[in-house]
């Protein structure tokens, strides 16, 4: 079982082929007071530990199937300072996740619903081997990137405790503005006819909101619902040509880069296949500089762009500039 990369659990929130239902979620409110104190023990004190940097700790809780898993871990980890730095952790929610019944590895749905019906999370995990499971969602309070903490716990029968599997931290907030706040801004922006710059408004919404992607809630579904509605966005516009003089450049992809802490947007293109540096820099500016005037509208909503060189399928990030700086 392999349930964290680098930056994220190998988890999706999509449409899971031969998805299994022999399993069930029970939320925090449901949760008995064994468990509850369980869980918000075992994830509080992972949650401080990704905090505080004790990869010691976090090691020690490894689960033993996830040792292929740490380099990956240890890096989110490592990265993760200045999205926490100056809050407090504290739990947001848990999820426990009950697939015992299943009788071999799948791809799994948890439904997790309130005591009247009237809520319901969906949790969905591939390749998912028998067991019990819980997700604990922490943030970071205060602090001025508001990073939020996502943990996969598992149980270990062997030690008869709670393990790591699986973790992710991502900020909560640009500039101060959290995810409704770019919702917000994702209407108006559609509602002002400006497509593009609304659809990505909307993706940077859905990534602030939580820490991770294999969440579903009634409020994200409605999201998407937002979001799919808008007429002329970048849904299907790909491969996407735009011209420069006499050459017109192929923009494969556009898609959020939170990498500086920013609302970046990376702009994959197919290069030319230069490969000295200065040569690739100036190829890079100027595709980005023919995006921008084919999109004008993203200057004013967007911190800068990425450059992502594709060669032969592989993409190579070349450089970012903040929109001031794209000619």
């Amino acid at each position: 079982m392999r349930l964290c990369t680098k930056m994220v659990a190998l988890m999706a929130l999509m449409a899971l082929p031969a998805m299994t239902w022999a399993a069930n979620c029970t939320t925090q409110a449901e949760l008995s007071p064994l468990d509850r104190d369980a869980l918000a023990a075992a994830g509080g004190q992972l949650a401080l530990a990704v905090a505080q940097q004790d990869l010691a700790t976090l090691h020690a809780a490894l689960l033993p199937e996830e040792a292929s898993s740490w380099d990956g871990m240890s890096d989110t980890v490592q990265q993760a300072t200045p999205l926490l730095k100056g809050g407090k952790v504290q739990l947001r929610n848990v999820y426990l996740l009950d697939a015992s019944a299943q009788t071999s590895v799948a791809d799994t749905q948890f439904f997790c619903s309130n005591s009247s019906g009237s809520l319901t999370v969906t949790i969905s995990m591939r390749q998912l081997p028998p067991g019990r499971y819980a997700v604990v969602l922490a943030d970071a309070a205060g602090a001025p990137l508001a990073g939020q903490i996502g943990l996969v716990l598992a149980w270990d029968p062997a030690a008869t405790a709670w393990k790591l599997a699986g973790l992710n931290v991502r900020q909560g907030a640009f500039d101060g503005h959290d995810g409704v706040w770019f919702w917000v801004r994702a209407r108006e922006l559609a509602k002002s006819n400006r497509p593009w710059s609304a659809w990505y408004c909307y993706d940077v919404a859905r990534y602030l909101l939580l820490p991770f992607d294999f969440i579903s809630s009634p409020n994200l579904e409605r999201l998407q619902q937002e979001q799919n509605q808008i007429t002329g966005s970048p849904r299907n516009a790909f491969p996407y040509s735009v011209p420069a003089g006499d050459r017109t450049w192929k923009i494969v992809a556009v898609t959020l880069d939170a990498s500086l802490h920013e609302p970046d947007l990376a702009i994959q293109y197919e290069t030319t296949g230069v490969t000295d540096p200065a040569a690739q820099r100036t190829e890079a500016t100027a595709v980005l500089s023919a995006f921008l005037k084919a999109q004008p509208g993203l200057r004013d909503v967007f911190h800068g762009l990425w450059a992502v060189a594709m060669r032969n399928g592989k993409p190579a990030p070349v450089i970012e500039l903040p929109m001031a700086q794209i000619p």
